[in-house]
């Protein structure tokens, strides 16, 4: 009776929330009267959002009359202007086209006085590539390009050279998924003015074109490390930032933007227009389940590979020679005292930069580290919790140590070690979450890949939250069916 009390209340909970989730998910942003600017000096009192390390971020901390709501992303300072918890959003005029402010609600309420080159970013000390961009911008009809992807003129003809695939690609990073500027599109193509810019370019050098989508901070250690040859994200071009990166000439200009909430315009979307315009449209679907197989695919090898270093490591740990043991306890301290995510970022950038491993097998080889170290503890603690006299028992009965281990010791030590073991593996399922930091689209990026270009946070993060927990149920059963019997 207690159990099926229990399941009663659990379906009850979840029959609840199913009903008001919809309801709950279909609400617009705050409403209210619209604010209205006439000059920067409005912004007084009030609370504007943009994303962190921006200009408009160190712009407007600066100034002691108007509080700065600093995001990850755009995307992000958007929604959060949207919910309420910023005044006035701020970023690039160009940054939202008619069609997406009327869907959004939101509009221009006012364009800044300044205006700022817009430039690609570059390693610096790679002149070469630079003199051969510098070349392209000055001959490409960037005017027309912006205008069709701005205004729905007509994009004027391109035909480059022979693309030679021995040749090196062009590696570009944007640190921006939003139209129309450079933003992911159908069947997984960058679209926009950035984009279209830097694939005519590569045309024109016949080389074949990459792009990924990045943090602006990921970005720019990447151009650093040589990871990168360009980086793209409507970038302005301030005397700070030449420090780090050079510059190539300029091709656009812009002005900023201040978007503000409109009552007059958007409207609710009913939660199946949501669901469709998350998933259907320009088949996103296909970002959940490509990033659904690069989860499950780091995830497993990191598992398989962490496992047999795990054995070693516990081997290490049980030594006869105390320098060894010694040696695996600095390993298990050294890996506990690093965050995971610090030890990517200098696996990827650092330690094995030069090597041609992909930013898959980066992430693999790094939580495989993590998590044999973490094993090694499990499978170390197990076997010491079967008592000694088992083993002496079935030495005296004329067992090999090998026959002894196997046959009387692994058992009971797979009983006692194997629930920690999958909670370390589900651990590991959720901190490849962070694989998006090296330009990985696992499952975490590809919601951020939706988000940022449909500005809806809950759809994307549900469906990646039910298909994370599912993950680490499957593993869970998985591992369980390796009990061995009473």
């Amino acid at each position: 009776m207690h159990k099926r009390g229990i399941r009663t209340k659990i379906l009850s909970v979840l029959a609840a929330g199913a009903l008001l989730f919809p309801a709950a998910t279909s609400c617009s942003q705050k409403g209210g009267e619209s604010l209205v600017l006439d000059s920067e000096d409005d912004l007084s009192g009030l609370t504007v959002s943009c994303s962190a390390g921006s200009y408009y971020e160190r712009k407007f901390t600066s100034r002691g009359d108007v509080n700065v709501f600093a995001c990850n992303s755009e995307a992000d300072a958007l929604q959060a202007m949207r919910q309420g918890l910023a005044d006035v959003f701020v970023s690039d005029e160009v940054m939202l086209t008619e069609e997406m402010m009327e869907r959004l609600g939101v509009r221009l309420a006012l364009r800044g006085s300044e205006s700022f080159p817009v430039a690609f970013a570059l390693r610096k000390g790679n002149d070469k590539l630079k003199d051969e961009l510098n070349r392209f911008l000055a001959d490409a009809p960037i005017d027309e390009i912006f205008s069709s992807w701005l205004h729905g003129t007509e994009a004027p003809p391109f035909e480059g050279k022979e693309i030679d695939d021995d040749a090196e690609p062009l590696r570009c990073i944007t640190a921006l998924n939003m139209e129309p500027i450079c933003y992911l599109g159908e069947n997984g193509k960058w679209m926009g003015a950035d984009a279209d810019i830097l694939q005519r370019f590569a045309a024109w050098s016949g080389r074949p074109f990459e792009m990924s989508f990045q943090s602006m901070g990921s970005a720019v250690i990447a151009l650093q490390t040589g990871q990168a040859d360009i980086v793209s994200a409507c970038l302005f071009v301030t005397e700070e930032r030449k420090k780090s990166v050079d510059f190539s000439n300029n091709y656009f200009h812009c002005r900023p933007g201040y978007f503000v909430s409109d009552k007059h315009k958007g409207s609710g979307a009913s939660f199946a227009d949501r669901l469709k315009m998350n998933l259907v449209t320009e088949n996103r679907w296909k970002l959940i389940t490509g990033g659904l197989w690069e989860t499950l695919k780091i995830t497993l090898l990191a598992i398989l590979l962490g496992t047999i270093l795990g054995v070693g490591v516990c081997a290490a740990k049980r030594s006869r020679k105390k320098w060894v043991r010694e040696a695996a306890s600095l390993y298990g301290s050294f890996i506990a005292g690093i965050p995971t995510l610090v030890l990517l970022l200098i696996m990827f950038y650092v330690v094995l930069a030069e090597t041609p491993l992909s930013a898959t097998a980066v992430a693999v080889v790094t939580f495989s580290l993590c998590f044999a170290s973490s094993a090694g503890n499990i499978f170390d603690t197990a076997i010491s919790s079967v008592p000694k006299g088992q083993t002496e028992a079935g030495l005296s009965l004329g067992f090999t140590p090998l026959k002894t281990f196997n046959g009387i010791v692994f058992p009971q030590a797979l009983r006692k070690g194997l629930p920690l073991f999958a909670g370390e593996c589900v651990s590991l399922l959720k901190n490849t979450s962070i694989v998006g930091y090296i330009a990985i689209q696992d499952l975490t990026r590809a919601s951020d890949l939706i988000r940022s270009r449909t500005f809806d946070a809950v759809i994307p993060l549900l469906i990646v939250t039910i298909l994370y927990f599912i993950l680490a149920w499957i593993i869970r059963k998985l591992l369980n069916l390796c009990l061995p019997k009473k």
